[in-house]
């Protein structure tokens, strides 16, 4: 049976130190049908150069470059719109992939047809993987201590109908991929797949980073978004349950803020 076509998906931005590790770790992958699309967002360093490298010596890595920046999230919209494959599978310029990732997602998927995404996640003792999930039981093992809205894009690979069918991301900046699950959940089964298929980069210039300065606004846009999609018309929970959810989210949420206003002090006194 032949291979479906995978859409590898690279955005960039200022990353000529790592961005020829991750085409090579997706070039060499063992799952061979697939297509390296890299959109560029207007780098001011080498960055385009080091990918127009690799696509002169490999007709499955393709180069585009934006004419204006487009901000990460649009990038990314804007990759899938070059996407031929029937999954688009993203992989940040600074991230890594392992040579098995494409063979175990893409397998993986495969075994569900009408399965719109998989996400990776922490082993846990729910069922032998891969496991399918249904729109309700996504969002209740999700409220429940798995966790899957929290996945970055590195985590993912979704069926570019799907993708599209949703609406694409949003273009929000920290909390465009939560918004993203949390769309896709309302109408597609999800497969869970396993954790370790890939190498996840932190340095000072990374969303990370960024983040976690900024931890407690970007907490309160994404419990915002939480909340408008438990009280979307189309959530695949009952009333009941979006109660129950949304009392453990509001003990969480104190819960949080209590240790916050702590480490807060913490830190006042040590200076």
């Amino acid at each position: 049976m032949e291979q479906p076509l995978v859409s590898v998906l690279m955005t960039a931005y200022n990353r000529e130190k790592y961005i020829a590790e991750a085409i090579e770790s997706v070039l060499a992958s063992a799952y061979k049908n697939f297509e390296l699309i890299i959109v560029d967002d207007c780098s001011a360093d080498n960055t385009v150069a080091i990918a127009r490298g690799y696509e002169a010596k490999d007709k499955r890595v393709k180069v585009y470059v934006n004419e204006t920046n487009l901000t990460d999230y649009v990038n990314r919209n804007k990759a899938a719109g070059y996407a031929t494959g029937k999954y688009i599978k993203y992989v940040d310029s600074d991230d890594q992939i392992y040579y098995y990732t494409l063979e175990v997602m893409v397998t993986f998927m495969e075994r569900f047809p009408d399965a719109g995404f998989g996400l990776c996640g922490p082993s846990v003792n729910y069922a032998p993987l891969p496991v399918q999930l249904s729109p309700q039981e996504i969002y209740l093992t999700n409220f429940n201590g798995m966790g899957h809205f929290n996945r970055g894009p590195l985590c993912s690979i979704i069926r570019l109908d799907a993708f599209n069918a949703v609406g694409c991301f949003s273009g929000a900046r920290f909390y465009g991929d939560l918004e993203l699950w949390l769309k896709m959940a309302r109408w597609y089964s999800m497969v869970m797949l396993p954790g370790d298929l890939f190498f996840y980069r932190t340095h000072d210039e990374s969303e990370a980073k960024i983040e976690s300065k900024n931890s407690q606004k970007i907490d309160k846009m994404r419990l915002a978004v939480t909340l408008s999609s438990l009280a979307h018309d189309d959530c695949p929970l009952s009333p009941q349950q979006v109660i129950q959810i949304k009392k453990k989210i509001a003990k969480n949420t104190r819960k949080n803020n209590f240790y916050s206003f702590l480490h807060r002090i913490k830190r006042a006194l040590k200076k």
